[in-house]
């Protein structure tokens, strides 16, 4: 056993081919020690969607890294968590980050009402809007065109030439990420 994880002879073989980019070799290294990986983000983190972002995150480093990696018996399940502690690190670092941001909005004068174009904004319109600027596209496109330009999911298909099904997809992963988002403001605000 090292560090929580059953090590054999066939890890240096794996890890071998892993460094040499065997992509089956990516894959087998993937069902064998990601549930390890994503428990550690978890534990660490306790949101699931931010576990599932540092496992993947873990997986791609590595793949990227794969030259710095000197196979043996132990090297490669322990480099793994050696990257998943720093991607855990990183996500923090996110969130502080975010968490001061929000502050400083939510703290300005500035941002009881700010003026954009001759609108009145709120501090709470301003971080909603940050919020759905920060989407990965195209969910900040569709999130976009749905709730500030008013557009059915049809128009939305349509207009972007993607399937409905993928503009609903997209609409509803949108909300949820700013929900979750705006949960974190809540916790954070006094």
């Amino acid at each position: 056993m090292f560090d929580g994880v059953r090590v054999d002879g066939d890890v240096k073989a794996l890890s071998t081919r892993f460094r040499a980019g065997d992509h089956d070799a990516l894959e087998e290294c993937f069902h064998r020690w990601a549930g390890l990986v994503h428990a550690m983000a978890l534990r660490r983190l306790g949101e699931a969607h931010d576990a599932d972002d540092v496992c993947q995150q873990v997986f791609v480093s590595a793949w990227h890294g794969r030259h710095r990696l000197t196979p043996s018996e132990t090297a490669f399940p322990a480099w793994l968590l050696a990257i998943a502690r720093h991607r855990i690190a990183d996500r923090f670092q996110e969130r502080l980050r975010e968490r001061r941001r929000v502050l400083a909005v939510a703290e300005s004068g500035a941002a009881e009402a700010i003026s954009t174009g001759g609108e009145m904004m709120s501090a709470d319109a301003l971080v909603v809007r940050q919020f759905v600027d920060e989407l990965t596209e195209p969910r900040r496109t569709v999130v976009r065109l749905a709730f500030f330009h008013d557009l059915t999911h049809e128009q939305i298909a349509d207009r972007l030439r993607i399937p409905l099904g993928t503009v609903k997809s997209h609409s509803r992963r949108g909300l949820l990420q700013l929900r979750d988002r705006l949960k974190e403001v809540d916790d954070v605000t006094p």
